[in-house]
């Protein structure tokens, strides 16, 4: 079925419960395999894990984005990620995401502040409020 949508991304399914997905405006690709646990080899990003990539890399952006804007430096932030599933229906249940910011020169009022973007990024704001999203920002400045 054709229809008048303005196509950003071109994606098929490869077989073997793999799939190609392609950015068409960068012709970037990303190809994801079925975990171990639901019939697949596990050797790519699964479906799941790039709706919990997709969050972090959404929050450090909108983070990045407000600290650029105000011209200061977030500096290398890593992010320790881990998925939990449920069952009935396969679902992710809760993404568990650990900061570690190597600017160690910003404030209780900075994690303050990139708690709340964290919590506001489109992905987080997209995703359904069952979904558990735990994080250590808050541990930052003692709330």
């Amino acid at each position: 079925i054709k229809t008048d949508m303005n196509k950003q991304f071109d994606i098929q399914y490869l077989g073997s419960l793999r799939t190609e997905s392609t950015h068409l405006k960068s012709g970037t690709k990303i190809m994801t395999d079925a975990p171990v646990d639901n019939n697949g080899k596990g050797e790519m990003f699964s479906p799941t894990d790039l709706v919990a990539s997709s969050l972090v890399s959404c929050m450090l952006t909108i983070i990045g984005i407000n600290f650029e804007k105000s011209g200061r430096d977030l500096g290398r932030v890593n992010c320790d990620v881990e998925k939990v599933m449920a069952s009935n229906p396969r679902r992710i249940d809760e993404i568990k995401i650990i900061f570690d910011f190597e600017n160690k020169l910003l404030t209780e009022s900075d994690f303050k502040l990139i708690h709340h973007l964290a919590d506001a990024c489109p992905v987080a704001k997209s995703l359904h409020p069952d979904l558990k999203i735990t994080t250590n920002l808050a541990s930052f400045y003692g709330a």
